[in-house]
């Protein structure tokens, strides 16, 4: 079952550095919202807030609150782990582990979370997520071979597969096809209009074509300078936002006139 995210006063640091500023935002369940901006607005480290990703690096901390249907994902006692099963992250680059095969690499999730299953449960949950990620076709007869030796866009598709198999309730995606050429694009673009059947999908994206394709709701982040933080200036219905805004840096953004 998806969740919605409520985000309150948000202030992400590295070290003494506030990178992100002051934001509040609510993502509604089974939706795809996209977040928008120029380079280094804070957009990626904002995303990865939202599972704790962020903390990984050392330095790193949040004040604020994220809550996940009600519960603060920052709140004491909370695992980390478990977070990160609950909202899955798809990166940039594709990245299957090299050395396992495609079957393995849709289940290295799930056998990190030490959950035993026999041998016909897994492969019915290999079948399942690689059909869900628009795969399954594709490698249901070369299971076995290595996960490297797919496409580019495959092996985007891969990791969907990965992270829908532990189950979560919400899926990041940080700029999933910036690495893909058009076709793979357009799968993956077709797979998100799929998966937020079943899951809150939130997208970081710089293809403002993408944005309005595949969000129902957008957020443009800014900022005001070199050094300062990333702010969210505006949110809204992704309609709206693209042919409507009511900020006029939004609007110069959006039309192209800037970043």
């Amino acid at each position: 079952m998806s969740k919605r995210i409520d985000v309150k006063d948000l202030n992400v640091y590295y070290g003494n550095f506030r990178a992100v500023e002051g934001v509040n935002i609510n993502i509604d369940a089974r939706s795809v919202t996209a977040f928008i901006g120029p380079s280094g607005c804070g957009k990626s480290t904002f995303l990865r807030t939202l599972n704790r990703m962020h903390e990984v690096l050392p330095g790193a901390r949040v004040e604020g609150e994220v809550l996940l249907d009600g519960d603060n994902l920052y709140g004491s006692g909370v695992d980390p782990v478990t977070v990160r099963s609950q909202i899955g992250m798809v990166f940039q680059r594709p990245n299957p582990f090299p050395t396992m095969s495609i079957r393995d690499n849709v289940l290295a999730g799930v056998k990190l979370n030490n959950k035993r299953m026999s041998k016909s449960d897994a492969d019915a949950l290999v079948e399942k997520s690689l059909t869900g990620a628009n795969l399954w076709n594709e490698v249901k007869d070369r299971l076995a071979k290595p996960g490297s030796g797919l496409s580019g866009g495959q092996q985007q598709r891969l990791c969907i597969a990965r992270a829908i198999a532990v189950s979560p309730q919400v899926i990041l995606m940080d700029e999933p096809c910036s690495a893909l050429d058009p076709i793979s694009t357009l799968a993956i673009e077709d797979l998100i209009e799929e998966l937020k059947t079943q899951y809150t999908v939130v997208i970081v994206t710089h293809n403002m074509q993408q944005a309005a394709r595949v969000s129902d709701k957008t957020a443009f982040f800014n900022i005001a300078g070199t050094g300062k933080p990333g702010k969210l200036i505006e949110y809204g219905d992704t309609p709206t936002i693209f042919s409507n805004p009511t900020e006029k840096a939004t609007e110069d953004y959006v039309s192209g006139r800037f970043g």
